[in-house]
């Protein structure tokens, strides 16, 4: 069952664009399958995690290619999942505009420069940072591509509850690629972004609902009212803060992470209930304002992970 709360138009399909694209176009274009801005969320779990892995500051020819290793196989992953997921990219208001709905750029071009991307990033990883690192990356790499884009997304209102577990892995690769092992204290992080994933993600998909319906793809606020989301968003919200919390007695932090982690997640908290009662008695966006709390929620993960570097820093 569908539910969108409002009617439902038939999305009109875009024409796509065609004609000969410049060589500024194209560039941009790759540049846009990695998507950006989801690397940058990546880095911010990864790099904070060394410094505190260090206790300080880690060594800058490490942090330069972790990050380097991390970009090109977060880049690597979204560009595969732009390849599979065109179809439906090309009916989607807010993905039309990819290169490949436009065919800046063909398909069997983006497969190519996906897989690049893939093998530079074990290599990079693999000989500067370690094995260990350059396998992790491996799997959160497939663990999107096969486990989130091709098996959960399409099927079940659970996707990105399980397939956000790749977007967890920067923690570990953190971690890892300064003390070359695992342990309780990036497992606890990487539960951080896993309880994270779902109310930042809802949030978008409440936002962009008509689009996912038009391609049935069951996202949560697809199927489900506005006020059950909110409340699915409240619930996983409390999770993740008391799940920030456990860093504290975990790794035995200084004063400065915890402050920073209750702080920021009773701001969070009180954000998730506004819009969970914004949400109940009605389906219109504009009072339920989701991307409010999206924003906030990128907001909260950033600060966190600063807190996270800063804590070695300031209370050796």
């Amino acid at each position: 069952m569908t539910y969108v709360g409002e009617s439902r138009p038939a999305l009109r399909q875009p024409e796509p664009e065609r004609g000969e694209a410049s060589f500024k176009d194209v560039v941009a274009a790759y540049v846009g399958l990695t998507k950006p801005r989801v690397i940058e969320l990546l880095l911010l779990t990864t790099v904070p995690v060394m410094f505190f892995a260090a206790r300080g500051v880690p060594a800058l020819g490490l942090v330069v290619a972790t990050v380097v290793g991390g970009a090109l196989s977060a880049g690597s992953a979204s560009t595969f999942n732009c390849v599979y997921d065109r179809d439906i990219d090309e009916q989607m208001r807010r993905t039309r505009r990819r290169a490949l709905p436009r065919h800046v750029v063909t398909p069997r071009a983006a497969l190519v420069f996906a897989t690049v991307q893939a093998v530079l990033s074990t290599a990079v990883l693999a000989y500067w940072v370690n094995p260990l690192s350059a396998t992790l990356s491996v799997l959160a790499n497939a663990f999107y591509v096969l486990g989130y884009t091709m098996l959960l997304k399409r099927r079940t209102t659970q996707n990105i509850v399980w397939g956000g577990i790749a977007g967890c892995f920067p923690a570990l690769i953190g971690w890892t690629a300064v003390t070359g092992e695992l342990s309780w204290v990036p497992i606890v992080l990487f539960a951080v972004v896993f309880f994270w994933t779902p109310p930042h993600t809802w949030a978008l998909a409440l936002r962009y609902r008509e689009d996912y319906a038009n391609v049935d793809v069951p996202m949560l606020p697809v199927v489900r009212p506005a006020a059950e989301v909110g409340r699915q968003i409240v619930l996983y919200s409390w999770v993740m803060v008391a799940t920030s919390m456990l860093l504290w007695p975990v790794a035995g932090t200084g004063p400065i992470y915890p402050i920073a982690a209750a702080v920021l997640g009773a701001v969070f908290l009180v954000e998730a209930h506004k819009m969970w009662r914004r949400a109940r008695g009605t389906e219109d966006l504009s009072e339920i304002q989701p991307m409010r709390l999206f924003h906030h929620s990128n907001l909260y993960l950033s600060l966190l992970f600063v807190a996270v570097a800063l804590d070695p820093l300031l209370t050796r």
